[in-house]
């Protein structure tokens, strides 16, 4: 049987519609995606928002503490002489340290706030990987170097380790408002 051109006319209006499905399932193919890539977006608000509130509440606070509390406290009860000169180098060095993390952070700190919001970011995925190694590193020194000095430091007059707990503990405890108590 031959098809006229005519015949041929009438039947394409059928395949245009089939042709139409190929798109919208293409389509549908993407929005089938969207639940598995809600998932990681929903957990990047999280981490972003949860990096700003611990930064501002934990990371600086202990930063403070320590040029406020801990590292005064240190050189004050360290020995004249070679023990004094190497607190005064490490909290030179911690405290430089400190300003450096929180430079990174400054930097981090806009597009951390779009992330945390669910909005487009040019987060600088390097600059975070630099943050969260200089602070692992930034850490390990303390914990393996001076903290263990300071202990020993302090440890050797149980009343400027009270001294310190104490200071620590007036630092973090609330102010009674006149009138509320």
């Amino acid at each position: 049987m031959t098809h006229s051109p005519a015949s041929e006319h009438v039947n394409a209006p059928i395949q245009d519609f089939s042709h139409c499905h190929e798109g919208i399932l293409r389509k549908l193919d993407l929005l089938g995606e969207l639940p598995t890539l809600l998932e990681p977006a929903a957990r990047a608000r999280e981490v972003a928002g949860s990096a700003l509130e611990f930064f501002k509440e934990a990371i600086f606070e202990h930063h403070t503490d320590e040029e406020r509390e801990l590292f005064p406290a240190v050189l004050a009860s360290a020995t004249k002489g070679d023990e004094h000169d190497l607190v005064q180098l490490m909290v030179k060095r911690l405290t430089h340290e400190h300003r450096e993390l929180e430079g990174l952070w400054k930097r981090l700190e806009s597009g951390l706030k779009k992330a945390a919001k669910g909005q487009a970011t040019d987060l600088d995925g390097a600059a975070v990987q630099q943050l969260v190694a200089q602070y692992r590193a930034h850490a390990a020194f303390e914990e393996k170097e001076f903290l263990p000095l300071s202990q020993t430091i302090l440890g050797r007059n149980s009343n400027h380790m009270a001294a310190l707990g104490l200071s620590l503990h007036m630092r973090h405890t609330p102010v009674p408002v006149k009138g509320y108590v």
